[in-house]
């Protein structure tokens, strides 16, 4: 019954219904999803601080780049697995995340703030998984499905790592391959995530006890994003012939949280 009352806001039948059905509840959400909390170009910076330090590299060409942002670490091969990730996490975002236990009775794995300091407005984690536009099929993939997520617009993100939706994200994934080049990232399927924001799927709803210090918000990648860094991302699209940009879910801070701290998301609250 818990798990019921804690998943139900991400099923997407129980919220489509409610949110019919409760014209506050509609209003109430629109109202809160007008402006996002942080600006695209601070997520994209964000994403990309941390995916040159773990490709290793001090920088690319793109429009992305702020004139001002420090050159990033370089991270030999051997650092690639997760704790390789952990310290480019830390090094380039100043604060570290992983999965524990959750402090919540009976929910399973949490995510926690581990190391550093998160400011408000920043970029904690990511919603991996894969895309799905209103109009395609996901009814096989939803059956006991607690991890589908959907955004304002329609559009669903499927972050279950296990049965048929892995499968699913691999086949698609392989399939998206340009030349030498992945173009996303399946080791969030994995206990060991090579990006480690990849673990926002696990981030529990909040309570009256434990109020909410993250939201997620929708960021679309823009074209510019470089080619050789979106192998960390952990987000592919269902259908090849979609001409929309890919669509990610961040979790944004609401407030400063600090080491030691479980993340908690509202799951009724998307900013668009």
């Amino acid at each position: 019954m818990w798990l019921w009352k804690s998943y139900r806001h991400r099923f997407v039948p129980w919220v489509v219904f409610n949110l019919s059905k409760n014209e506050k509840t509609l209003r109430q959400v629109t109202e809160r999803s007008k402006d996002k909390l942080v600006p695209d170009e601070e997520v994209s910076r964000s994403l990309l601080k941390l995916f040159r330090a773990l490709h290793g590299k001090r920088g690319s060409h793109g429009e992305l780049r702020a004139a001002h942002e420090q050159p990033v670490p370089q991270f030999s091969g051997e650092e690639e697995g997760q704790d390789g990730g952990r310290d480019a996490m830390f090094q380039s975002l100043g604060f570290c995340i992983d999965r524990k236990p959750s402090t919540l009775p009976s929910a399973g794995a949490g995510v926690f703030v581990t190391r550093g300091l998160v400011s408000k407005g920043a970029t904690v984690a990511m919603y991996p998984g894969t895309i799905y536009q209103p109009y395609e099929p996901i009814l096989l993939q939803s059956i006991r499905n607690s991890f589908v997520f959907r955004c304002i617009d329609g559009v669903l993100v499927d972050g279950n790592d296990k049965g048929i939706s892995k499968m699913v994200f691999r086949s698609c994934s392989g399939r998206d391959r340009i030349g030498p080049f992945v173009t996303s990232d399946t080791t969030w399927l994995t206990d060991s995530p090579r990006n480690p924001l990849a673990v926002g799927q696990y981030v529990n709803n909040c309570s009256n006890e434990r109020p909410a210090n993250v939201c997620y918000q929708e960021h679309d990648i823009p074209d510019s994003f470089p080619i050789e860094l979106r192998q960390y991302l952990p987000n592919v699209n269902y259908s090849q012939e979609t001409r929309r940009p890919l669509r990610c879910v961040v979790l944004v801070s609401l407030r400063e949280v600090a080491a030691g701290e479980e993340l908690f998301s509202n799951y009724y609250t998307i900013v668009h």
